[in-house]
């Protein structure tokens, strides 16, 4: 993993950020993205000096459009010299992104109790 993407990693990893799971590398439909955020449909793509804004503009909307997924965009630069105002910027879109689904069920449905297995 590249030195920027290590730091953000290291954010992200175990619920740091706003106490949200964060994946690295996932693979979703035909790309690779560097992390994800299941609970809030978030792409967050760290890009070096190779990286073209058209093409990456394309398929964030392919993204949005295919899957629902917004992308946030960081660059090397930005990330090895402003890592507490990238960290903000994830923060504030995860606020302004609503869940994906309802925290009280956590992915699961309840398990009836010893009690209601009798009835």
């Amino acid at each position: 993993m590249p030195e920027p993407e290590r730091r953000l990693w290291n954010e992200l990893r175990g619920k740091r950020l706003s106490g949200l799971k964060f994946r690295r590398q996932v693979v979703i439909g035909h790309r690779i993205v560097d992390f994800f955020c299941p609970a809030k449909g978030l792409v967050i793509e760290v890009d070096g000096d190779t990286h073209n804004p058209v093409t990456d503009a394309d398929r964030d909307g392919t993204m949005l459009r295919d899957h629902g997924f917004t992308t946030v965009r960081f660059t090397n630069q930005q990330i090895m010299r402003n890592l507490d105002g990238v960290l903000e910027k994830v923060t504030s879109v995860l606020e302004e992104t609503a869940d994906r689904w309802p925290k009280s069920r956590e992915h699961h449905p309840q398990t009836p109790s010893s009690e209601e297995e009798g009835a």
